[in-house]
């Protein structure tokens, strides 16, 4: 029976991140970027200098861009109701990972992020309180909200803020599957409107893998989608009751799926060129023999965390050609990280209003286009999120596709904007340095 090959080490880092997360106290901390060295710099910096940029930020709110760090700074927003494989765990919980998530904003974009965890899980109020926050910030990134109001507060959201809002385990997720998928494709020679994708799972991550493949031109009848209940169809009487508040996952029944089959995961996976998994964590949510069914060349995407639906090397075993998988210590990671942090360094450098599917599709596209540069393969379908350069080619991408909408409040080329993420992240790894050589007791 397959098992996980990395389970000691698994263990050994959760013992290490426990040891660490108690020795620094957490991963993120807030210091001045400004000098201070007496009197007189905080004479400048407050009382009684700050009264000017204040009154002139009161003549026009559009210089908080220019003269505090609102530009530069990000809600990370959850409710701690769907937190990684982990699930409704609460706000105190969430805070390690919305902190690992401030960590990945400043290290990998130079984007300062806040973590906000709040005490209610009721929709309304969740949006009432982001949209009491927003003034503080240049863009809002929900995090770890359950379907299917997560679906509901990103709508309200981006209704009610001039700034973007981004739900990252929607559209983040889905950019990062179609770069791979791209990459994935062009390996095994298969065009986009000839293959057949099987969805497993059918929660916010596939919901938005659906619609930004869709968005980029895969036929909507090539799809069929399963839930923990079975294929997805016309015929589903429980989400057709209840369609108002699953109105995401009845599009799925209504537009995918022509055939109408009513089966499980088998059934889907049959002759499939594609399966893309984000269901719960397995191992043996999809099995091998199912994998055997699937079209030649598969290509298999089991995303669930911390264990995959299906490991890796079993579905390769089983057939499949490329697998990915969202772990990092497996080839081929599909994680949105390789995403989001470009993608805000991007569109708060031009201070766009809005993410749409436009500027998603140009970072997958952007992306995709850096691990061709680097080589194909198919254990190499997508750059590792280390590679710094490609969150700033990235960051360069979503922000000319903003400017190509008519999103941006700036305007900036392809070449200045690639080296501003540049500059701005080489400055975050040179000051992160400065700090740990001090130890932990200084951070």
């Amino acid at each position: 029976m397959p098992h996980d090959p990395k389970a000691a080490a698994g263990a050994s880092a959760a013992e290490e991140s426990l040891r660490l997360h108690a020795r620094y106290r957490g991963k993120i901390q807030v210091l001045p970027k400004c000098p201070v060295s007496g009197l007189a710099d905080l004479a400048v910096w407050y009382t009684p200098g700050v009264a000017a940029p204040s009154s002139a930020i009161a003549a026009d709110r559009e210089r908080a861009y220019d003269y505090t760090n609102r530009g530069n700074t990000v809600a990370i927003v959850s409710d701690g109701t769907r937190v990684l494989g982990l699930g409704d765990i609460g706000p105190e919980a969430a805070l390690p990972v919305m902190e690992g998530k401030a960590l990945l904003f400043r290290h990998f974009g130079a984007v300062d992020a806040v973590p906000i965890c709040l005490a209610t899980k009721d929709p309304a109020e969740i949006v009432r309180i982001v949209e009491a926050l927003a003034p503080s910030f240049g863009a809002v990134n929900l995090e770890d909200i359950a379907q299917p109001k997560c679906f509901r507060i990103l709508d309200a959201l981006r209704r009610r803020l001039p700034i973007p809002v981004w739900h990252d385990d929607q559209q983040g997720t889905a950019t990062v599957v179609l770069a791979g998928l791209i990459n994935a494709l062009a390996i095994v020679g298969k065009a986009k409107d000839k293959v057949r994708i099987a969805l497993i799972g059918a929660g916010a991550a596939n919901v938005a893998v659906y619609r930004l493949l869709r968005a980029f031109g895969f036929p909507a009848a090539s799809f069929v989608a399963c839930d923990s209940r079975g294929m997805l169809h016309r015929g589903r009487g429980d989400i057709a009751a209840d369609r108002a508040a699953f109105a995401e996952k009845w599009g799925l029944c209504t537009e995918t799926n022509p055939g109408g089959v009513a089966d499980g995961i088998d059934a889907a996976l049959r002759g499939a060129d594609v399966c893309i998994a984000f269901a719960r964590p397995g191992p043996d949510i999809i099995r091998p023999e199912w994998i055997r069914t699937m079209a030649r060349d598969a290509i298999v995407f089991a995303c669930a965390n911390p264990v995959p639906e299906i490991w890796p090397e079993a579905a390769r075993a089983a057939g499949a050609r490329i697998c990915a998988s969202g772990r990092s210590d497996f080839p081929n990671q599909v994680n949105n990280s390789l995403a989001f942090p470009g993608i805000f360094r991007g569109i708060l450098d031009v201070r766009a209003r809005a993410i749409t599917d436009e500027v998603a599709i140009a970072a997958a596209v952007e992306l995709a286009k850096c691990g061709v540069e680097q080589g194909l393969r198919e254990d190499r379908i997508l750059p590792h999120m280390t590679d710094w350069q490609i969150h700033a080619r990235v960051a360069a991408a979503a922000g000319v596709a903003a400017q190509r909408q008519g999103l941006a409040r700036a305007t900036k080329d392809f070449s200045a904007l690639y080296a501003g993420a540049c500059d701005a992240i080489q400055a975050t790894h040179r000051a992160e340095q400065a700090l740990l050589a001090q130890g932990p007791q200084a951070a």
